[in-house]
């Protein structure tokens, strides 16, 4: 199981946290909202396909992290009232797995966030394309400021390359950060099991043993580690990678290569710091 220390997120006791479920009036209502619209505000269709995709309000807020928690939790506290959605008993959280046979996939996107996504893969080509790196700022802007001293705030890095690797670590340490690796999507899955959860995650794309965008995919599906800050790395910047990446909520793109003024402003912003 993951160590419950989560030093760069909101304090959250996620026994008591809570799981949604559609009821049958809710999940009649989304589903024929489906081919009507009009049924239901975009608002609800939006949670209501979150919570039938993955009812964890952890996982919730993950995607849907452009809102602040008070937002969400008005949002879902007005569908309990209306019948839609209910509170169902927590299970408890299972070990975090990595399942790397699975494409990832994407949440269910009502027209709004369609339009949006769109828009948000065009900025971020264009802004790869000038400078390298691209923030969804609407994400971080939710994200909580720092809480940690610069030495005392960790960045695990996960690149498969000897020498990327050896430069981010040489590049990250240089800014002050504490720096943890991983070679591989399993040494990844190894220290989030045995050091839990980063401060910053940067995830390359292609790795040995896996996908990065199937890990950013799990991460954003399991309640413990759902809200951590990923930015990816990556050689890659066609438009359908950028979609996919922030269709599964990252929070960033920096193309290599890159020079440590790059990825320490990037990781500053990020951290608010």
């Amino acid at each position: 199981m993951l160590p419950d220390v989560q030093p760069w997120r909101r304090v959250t006791n996620l026994s008591t946290a809570r799981v949604y479920a559609l009821t049958a009036t809710g999940r009649k209502a989304f589903w024929e909202s489906q081919n009507k619209t009009d049924l239901l505000p975009a608002d609800y269709r939006r949670i209501l396909g979150l919570v039938e995709f993955q009812g964890h309000s952890e996982v919730i807020r993950a995607y849907l992290r452009r809102y602040s928690d008070e937002l969400i939790d008005d949002w879902l506290a007005e569908m309990v009232e209306l019948g839609l959605v209910d509170a169902v008993p927590v299970q408890p959280l299972t070990k975090l797995q990595f399942k790397r046979s699975q494409d990832a996939t994407l949440p269910p996107l009502v027209e709004e966030d369609k339009t949006r996504l769109e828009a948000d893969t065009k900025a971020a080509g264009a802004s790869l394309s000038r400078s390298g790196v691209y923030l969804a700022e609407d994400r971080l802007k939710n994200l909580p400021g720092p809480r940690k001293a610069t030495g005392d705030t960790v960045v695990l890095i996960v690149e498969d390359d000897p020498d990327q690797l050896a430069l981010a670590n040489m590049r990250i340490t240089m800014a002050g950060y504490a720096v943890r690796t991983a070679e591989s999507a399993s040494a990844l899955l190894e220290t989030l099991q045995k050091d839990g959860a980063p401060d910053l995650l940067l995830l390359d794309v292609m790795l040995p043993d896996g996908d990065g965008f199937d890990l950013l995919a799990d991460i954003r599906r399991h309640p413990r580690i759902a809200l951590l800050p990923v930015v990816m790395l990556t050689v890659k910047s066609e438009a359908e990678d950028i979609r996919k990446g922030l269709a599964l909520g990252a929070d960033g793109y920096v193309t290599k290569p890159y020079s440590k003024s790059i990825l320490a402003e990037t990781i500053r912003r990020v951290l608010k710091r």
